[in-house]
């Protein structure tokens, strides 16, 4: 169950002020540190111990599907909801207040981001939700995203729910299905791939769909070469240099051909943002991140009104 608390109960205002201005100026208003201490002592007395305190704040963590199921293990959990320019440090630190942000962004209060992380976590705790293994294999479980659902009609608008779906081969399905997330993951959130638990068929599924993936590209990222050495402000060695190996380069490789034949000066931070981390076992090698190429290529050449 969920209890609002007022901290307004808990002034000595007698017009229920809660707020004052800021030491040392500035603009806005600071929540006074009494109110926040006392409304959490009267809870700890009523609850007969102190439970965790989670202060909503663009200056925390952000809130993730892992911190929602260590926070999901707590008997109770305090979600304080700051307001104006935030609540006076002192009161923070008596409480052992614990920080966490909703995301990189500023709202007027707590209050909707708590909800947020209040529905995440009381959904994984036992009883909650009617089927108990559906928090487990949704988004995010194991660092993947969720695989994709159909429901009836079997065809609709001459689409087609899969075929291994109606196959009734359990164990087919759970791998279809697990190669959809690891699919979805790749195309929508492949940022979550590096902590990921694979499986070593898992991990060559994924090898096979980023090979596919940086063919694809690295064509598109070859066309847009070729047609920017069509320009005459732009030496053609260029083509050939990516005709010796388009899939593969090593950084420096990368970089020497784009300030020799483009001019394209990046530093070396820059042509790295532009590369794959290097894979396991490629040593000096590493696989280009295509969007990133093309994206870095088109821009650059853009600026030099080559494109």
């Amino acid at each position: 169950s969920v209890e609002a608390v007022d901290i307004r109960d808990y002034t000595t205002d007698k017009h229920r002020h809660v707020d004052d201005a800021p030491y040392g100026g500035g603009a806005g208003m600071v929540i006074q540190p009494a109110p926040v201490c006392d409304a959490y002592e009267a809870l700890c007395k009523k609850l007969g111990k102190r439970p965790r305190v989670i202060y909503m704040t663009p200056q925390g963590r952000v809130f993730n599907q892992s911190i929602a199921q260590d926070l999901a293990k707590e008997e109770d959990l305090v979600f304080l909801c700051g307001h104006y320019e935030g609540i006076d440090e002192r009161a923070l630190e008596l409480i052992h207040a614990e920080y966490l942000s909703a995301g990189d962004f500023v709202l007027t209060g707590g209050e909707l981001p708590s909800m947020v992380m209040i529905d995440c976590i009381s959904r994984l705790v036992p009883g909650v939700l009617g089927n108990g293994d559906s928090a487990e294999v949704e988004s995010f479980y194991d660092n993947l995203l969720e695989y994709p659902q159909y429901t009836r009609p079997e065809v609709y608008e001459g689409k087609a729910v899969p075929g291994v779906l109606l196959s009734g081969h359990h164990k087919n399905i759970e791998s279809w299905r697990r190669e959809q997330s690891i699919r979805r993951t790749l195309e929508r959130r492949p940022d979550l791939l590096e902590d990921a638990a694979l499986t070593l068929k898992e991990q060559k599924f994924l090898d096979c769909l980023l090979k596919e993936q940086g063919e694809s590209r690295l064509k598109e990222l070859e066309q847009l070469v070729k047609e920017a050495v069509k320009n005459e402000e732009t030496p053609g060695g260029i083509f050939d240099a990516y005709k010796k190996d388009i899939t593969v380069w090593g950084r420096n490789d990368l970089k020497d051909v784009l300030d020799s034949n483009l001019g394209l000066k990046g530093s070396p931070t820059q042509i790295a943002k532009a590369s794959d981390k290097v894979r396991k076992g490629a040593g000096e090698k590493v696989v280009l991140d295509p969007t990133a190429s093309v994206n870095y290529i088109v821009d650059k050449l853009t600026e030099k009104h080559v494109l």
